[in-house]
């Protein structure tokens, strides 16, 4: 009995031993899943912050936003990063160009490659100089650190920030040791990491952006030159499918005080002496505060309301309803009925219920194009293709500036 009683104990004791077992393996599993899961997060944070790192180095960081003395200090030149992409068509240089991208404003709409932009240029320098800044965003878990060009708060109500591309040549007989030809001037800096606003303060007669669309008060962006490098110079492996190799090195120099400008721009390989016959295609982007395009909307009301005309201005990119609505303009037609309802009611600016219509008897092309919807709810409606609903009409589109009359209320012309 005592034996049996013995290995009873002993079989309980083996059952509970296995029990803890069982229950430490889960625990176990789920403090290892613990500790990877710490890694990863640990790997994605030295990943990130080794980005921005690099990030800093390569396009800086901010500027101060009032005016600095200007000293010197001895730095080492900024890094030039090279990139690998097929050269554009030879026909593309010696122009200037828009940026492709639209302008940061919402409402203006794409503009054509003729927009003709130098009406809104800036002639004050002292404007330009007190408007430039840096706008720093920090980072997130999910964005690192954004640094770029902006203008000061507070100035970019009636003042946008401009992208312009120069694509020309450099090199060869004719042009064989001709500098960049640009005067520069730095406006914030004095920073002992050598950020700052430098900007173009004068061009040279016979350097290479002379006659170019380049202005006092620009910032030079970035210059990019081509580079050709030969993978193969026998006959045979050209026939075996081997090519030179084009990359464009390219010097950012937005956010660089003045010292730092110059030693990532002379920092840029030279033609070579030997090639005196090829030309060096240079990339030149500049960086310009221009003004936003002015449309004067002359707003007419019906007789019946006994109403003087009224002359407002918008920028270009504002929505015609709200300007109208903050100005405190009588807007909404009484007799007008909603396009999904059939009955009356506002619907706040959601393109349902035609009360916000009006008449543009000119300048109906500084406004935005007609979408389908807004065509089949106006049809019928008369005016001669002249009624627009104001929520969905945004005027100064594809930067255009001019004047405007527009009759509010045209139902009850």
């Amino acid at each position: 009995a005592r034996e049996r009683e013995r290995e009873e104990t002993m079989t309980t004791n083996r059952r509970r031993s296995i029990t803890k077992q069982q229950q430490m393996i889960p625990r176990l599993l789920g403090i290892c899943l613990c500790i990877l899961s710490i890694l990863h997060t640990l790997q994605i944070a030295v990943v990130v912050n080794a980005f921005i790192i690099i990030h800093k180095t390569t396009t800086t960081t901010i500027a101060p936003t009032t005016s600095y003395s200007f000293h010197h200090h001895h730095r080492s030149p900024p890094p030039t990063t090279t990139t690998t992409h097929s050269p554009p068509s030879s026909s593309s240089f010696s122009t200037t160009k828009l940026n492709e991208a639209p302008v940061p404003f919402a409402g203006v709409g794409p503009r054509s490659s003729w927009t003709d932009m130098s009406p809104y240029n800036l002639s004050n320098l002292t404007t330009i100089t007190s408007s430039w800044t840096v706008n720093i965003i920090p980072k997130t878990l999910d964005t690192p650190l954004k640094i770029e060009l902006g203008l000061e708060k507070g100035k970019n109500r009636d003042l946008f920030v401009d992208t312009i591309v120069i694509n020309t040549k450099r090199g060869g007989k004719k042009k064989k040791g001709q500098g960049f030809g640009l005067e520069l001037q730095e406006i914030k800096g004095g920073r002992s990491d050598g950020l700052g606003v430098t900007i173009v303060s004068g061009v040279v007669d016979g350097g290479l952006m002379e006659g170019e669309d380049v202005m006092v008060g620009d910032v030079i962006s970035s210059i990019a030159v081509l580079q050709q490098s030969s993978s193969s110079s026998s006959s045979s492996q050209k026939e075996e499918g081997l090519e030179d190799r084009t990359t464009y090195v390219t010097a950012n120099t937005e956010c660089f005080d003045y010292d730092n400008t110059v030693a990532a721009i002379s920092s840029l390989p030279q033609p070579k002496e030997e090639e005196e016959e090829e030309e060096q295609e240079v990339v030149v982007t500049l960086k310009r505060i221009r003004r936003k395009p002015i449309v004067t909307v002359n707003l007419q009301y019906p007789p019946s309301q006994n109403e003087p005309d009224t002359k407002i201005q918008l920028y270009a990119g504002e929505n015609l309803r709200l300007a109208m609505l903050v100005r405190g303009i009588k807007l909404n037609d009484p007799l007008a009925k909603r396009f999904d309802t059939k009955n009356g009611g506002n619907c706040g600016a959601g393109g349902l219920c035609r009360t916000c219509a009006v008449s543009v008897s000119r300048g109906k092309e500084l406004l935005n194009p007609q979408k389908v919807a807004e065509e089949q709810m106006l049809e019928g409606e008369g005016g001669g293709g002249r009624w627009r609903l104001s929520c969905k009409a945004f005027v100064g589109y594809g930067m255009k500036e001019g004047e405007m009359t527009v009759q509010v209320n045209p139902r009850q012309w």
